[in-house]
């Protein structure tokens, strides 16, 4: 039993010794790994600040530049850990992960399939740029600026405040509305005026009133035309442009500004604004009307 002992210490001390030689002989190949980790660490640092120093200070889109930073950053620290466990002499493994990298993607893509789809509908979108950042763009019912494109995601800030991060891959198969792209849209909103009142001087009247509105677009004439004879008003639908780099200002403020003063301009001038005709038809006319117009009828202490 002592002897047994003995045995078991001798053979613990030999492993620590030969695992300590292991170590020792090691040394250089795990510095190694770690000055290679350092330099690809700092330097998918320093290559995602130069992208982003190279091309923001040009004519490129914000959103596009961000995520090529991102992916670039990413990617180098990846082939600094492969090349980091080659020179620690991990290189069947490494090997192995790249040998692998099929069977895995095989394996996971089930499991990791919406992460997947995003990340390449991120990709997607960063070449295609159907938006930039601070657009505003209509995905689903979610309308606001676009404020970061993410591996995963789309990050939109709401008119109300309210941050919406929606999946790439939505993004990619939904339709788009961007309203800012081109710098201008056409805002349209619709009046009624009576039917004694004079077409040809309203529209006259309204299109004078947005020309003087310094804010719509010069270079595109507003017009307003006839749309509708409904039961009580001859409906005008106005058209005009305005621009949409502040689509808060440009669209729903001015647009407010307008129609506020077409009503007070065509009010000033003598034009009638009246509300829809109510019709009421009664079918029975052996019915008395159930409705006492103006109080017409006499009180009882009045017939008596």
């Amino acid at each position: 039993m002592k002897d047994q002992a003995i045995n078991f210490s001798i053979g613990l001390q030999n492993s620590v010794i030969n695992f300590w030689n292991m170590f020792v002989l090691s040394l250089p190949r795990i510095m190694l790994a770690l000055l290679i980790l350092l330099f690809f660490y700092f330097g998918s640092k320093y290559l995602s600040a130069l992208i982003k120093r190279k091309f923001l200070n040009e004519d490129h889109d914000p959103l596009f530049v961000n995520f090529l930073s991102k992916t670039s950053k990413v990617l180098l620290v990846i082939v600094g850990v492969i090349l980091a466990m080659q020179a620690v002499g991990l290189s069947g493994i490494a090997q192995g992960l790249l040998a692998g990298a099929g069977i895995s993607a095989f394996i996971f893509g089930f499991a990791f399939k919406d992460i997947a789809e995003n990340f390449l509908g991120g990709l997607i979108l960063a070449f295609n740029r159907p938006f930039s950042l601070d657009d505003t763009i209509q995905i689903r019912d979610f309308v606001g600026h676009v404020k970061a494109l993410n591996f995963r995601t789309t990050h939109i800030k709401t008119f109300d405040e309210k941050d919406v991060f929606l999946p790439n891959s939505i993004v990619v198969k939904e339709p788009v509305t961007n309203f800012t792209r081109d710098g201008q849209i056409r805002v349209d909103f619709s009046v009624g005026i009576a039917y004694e009142d004079s077409i040809t001087r309203a529209i006259s009247l309204i299109v004078k009133t947005v020309k003087s509105i310094a804010d719509h677009v010069k270079d595109q004439e507003p017009f307003s035309v006839v749309e509708e004879l409904s039961s009580g008003t001859v409906n005008l639908r106005v058209y005009f442009w305005v621009r949409t780099i502040d689509y808060k200002k440009g669209v729903l403020e001015i647009k407010s500004e307008v129609i506020r003063r077409v009503k007070e301009n065509l009010i000033k001038e003598g034009f009638s604004l009246p509300s829809d005709v109510q019709e009421i038809k009664w079918y029975d006319g052996n019915k008395a009307f159930p409705v006492d117009i103006l109080n017409m009828r006499k009180k009882p202490e009045e017939t008596s």
